[in-house]
C-alpha cells in the first residue's frame, strides 16, 4: 500500500510513536511517504497534492533513531505526489504543540484531509470525527459523567473559585488546549498564586478547572485503543503506567520525565474502555490514546496519542505490527467494498 504520514514538521519531529509506526510500515514493504503539515498544495482543477519524502528500499537502521535521522536528512527531497495516488492518508500532525507563530498549521492538516477524504481517499483518524473533537479536551466532556471527575470549563475567575469551593478547595487548572503537561496547575487550600495562574491560562483561551484525584501522586495509566479496543499483540496489551519520580509532582507525562512501567488491565479500565469505545468507533477514531487514574477517565487524546516508543523499553511488544497490519484490512476492504463504506465506518472497523 502507498501510505503518507502527515506530522507537524519533518525536520523536529522526535522518534516517538509516529515514526516507530513508519519505520514499521516500512519494514513491511509499503511505500511509506511523510510530509510536514505545511507541504500541502491545492489545485483548483486538480487532486490536493502532498510535498512528500518517499522513503526508498534503501533507507535502513538498526534503531529508530539510525532510521529517522536519514529520513530527515536534506539529500532525501520531498516532491510533489497527487494524494489520489496514496491508499491512505494518516493525520499524526499535533496541533496543540504549535508554536505561537505556526497559528496557521493548527487546523490546515484537518482542513486539507477532509477535502482528501471527500474526494475518496481513506483518511486515518477520520478527518471529520478530528474536526469534531479538535479540542479534545471539549470532546472529552461527551463522555459518559459517571467514568470522570467534576469538571467546570470557563474564563471567569468567580465561577472558578465557586468550583474550588465545590469540590473540596483542592483543583486543577489547565488550558482547554494544551498537550504534554504544560500550564497544569494544582490549587489547594491556599489558592497560592490562583489570580497569576487563572490570568496566565485565560490569555491563552479557556480553561478547565477539573476536581483533584488523590490517586494521582501513584501516577496515571496510559491505554491505547485501536479499532475501539485495547491495543494488544502477542497476549500483551498497551497499558502503560506512567509515574513521576517526584513525589511532589502531580503530572505524569512522560515529556516531563515520568518514567513508563507496564501495567494490569483492572475491572475499572475495562469499565472505562466500554463506555468510551462505542461513541469512538461511531464517530470513526481509528487511534486513540485514554489517560486514567483509578476509576475516572482524566484525558483522551485524539490528535496525536502517543507512548508506542515506551513499549518495548518495558518489556511490552512494540505493538506496530498490528497497527500496520489493521491499516492494511482497511485499504484491502475499500478495495473490495468500493464506495459502500464510508470513510468513519473504515476507520474503526477490524
Amino acid at each position: 500500500m502507498k501510505i503518507c504520514f502527515v506530522i507537524s514538521d519533518i525536520k523536529t519531529e522526535s522518534c516517538g510513536t509516529t515514526v516507530v509506526i513508519l519505520k514499521k510500515a516500512h519494514e513491511r514493504g509499503h511505500k511509506v511517504y511523510v510530509m510536514s503539515v505545511g507541504d500541502f498544495i491545492f489545485h483548483h482543477d486538480e487532486a490536493i497534492s502532498l510535498r512528500c519524502k518517499k522513503i526508498p528500499a534503501s533507507v535502513k537502521g538498526e534503531t529508530v533513531e539510525e532510521f529517522w535521522t536519514q529520513v530527515q536528512d536534506d539529500k532525501l527531497k520531498a516532491k510533489p505526489v497527487p494524494s489520489s495516488e496514496m491508499d491512505v492518508v494518516f493525520l499524526r500532525n499535533n496541533p496543540t504543540e504549535e508554536t505561537s507563530d505556526r497559528h496557521w498549521a493548527e487546523h490546515s492538516g484537518i482542513a486539507f484531509a477532509r477535502m482528501i477524504q471527500n474526494s475518496g481517499m481513506l483518511v486515518l483518524n477520520d478527518a471529520f470525527a478530528m474536526s469534531h473533537a479538535f479540542i479534545d479536551k471539549l470532546y472529552f466532556e461527551e463522555l459518559p459523567s459517571a467514568i470522570k471527575p467534576d469538571s467546570l470549563i470557563t474564563r471567569n475567575k468567580e465561577d472558578i473559585l465557586k468550583f474550588w469551593e465545590k469540590v473540596g478547595k483542592k483543583m486543577v487548572l489547565k488550558p482547554l488546549e494544551g498537550s504534554g503537561g504544560q500550564d497544569v496547575y494544582l490549587i489547594d487550600k491556599d489558592k497560592k498564586n490562583l489570580n497569576q495562574i487563572v490570568d496566565t491560562i485565560s490569555a491563552k483561551g479557556y480553561i478547565i478547572a477539573q476536581e483533584f484525584l488523590p490517586e494521582v501522586s501513584k501516577g496515571d495509566v496510559r491505554v491505547i485503543l485501536m479499532n475501539g479496543k485495547i491495543l494488544e499483540e502477542n497476549g500483551e496489551k498497551a497499558i502503560i503506567r506512567r509515574v513521576n519520580s517526584d513525589s511532589s509532582e502531580f503530572r505524569s507525562n512522560l515529556a516531563l520525565g515520568a518514567k513508563a512501567k507496564k501495567a494490569k488491565l483492572t475491572p475499572e479500565i475495562e469499565r472505562i474502555v466500554s463506555l468510551t469505545a462505542p461513541k469512538l468507533i461511531r464517530d470513526g477514531l481509528f487511534f486513540v490514546g485514554l489517560d486514567i487514574v483509578k476509576d475516572k477517565l482524566i484525558e483522551i487524546n485524539v490528535l496525536s496519542p502517543g507512548g508506542l516508543d515506551y513499549c518495548e523499553k518495558i518489556k511490552l511488544p512494540a505493538f506496530t505490527d498490528t497497527v500496520v497490519a489493521a491499516i492494511e484490512r482497511k485499504v484491502e476492504y475499500k478495495k473490495y467494498y468500493k464506495n459502500s463504506l464510508t470513510n468513519k465506518e473504515l476507520a474503526t472497523m477490524e
